[in-house]
């Protein structure tokens, strides 16, 4: 898929729902090869298949940005898959 983001890498903390998900499709649906992360493997694995089915390129990485080896190994497996990054975006969402 070409787009603006074609071939680039983009990791997406917070990647299985809301606004987090939506940036990952959105980076994908312009030719981005996404990494996303969060928690949940399952949700995430979702997002995964959805890409996927649009023959997108993603990697799943159940990441807790709190812990620092989660953090390494998300990188690591960013580099790894495709050998560098474009855009690094953590998505929070706070309710009071």
């Amino acid at each position: 898929m070409a787009g603006k983001l074609h071939e680039k890498t983009a990791i997406i903390v917070g990647a299985s729902t809301g606004i987090g998900r939506a940036t990952a499709l959105a980076l994908h649906r312009e030719g981005a090869r996404v990494v996303i992360a969060a928690r949940s493997k399952g949700a995430l694995d979702e997002v995964a298949q959805e890409i996927a089915r649009e023959r997108g390129k993603c990697v799943v990485q159940p990441t807790h940005v709190r812990q620092e080896i989660d953090v390494v190994r998300l990188v690591s497996k960013a580099l790894d898959a495709f050998g560098g990054l474009a855009k690094a975006m953590p998505v929070y969402a706070t309710l009071f």
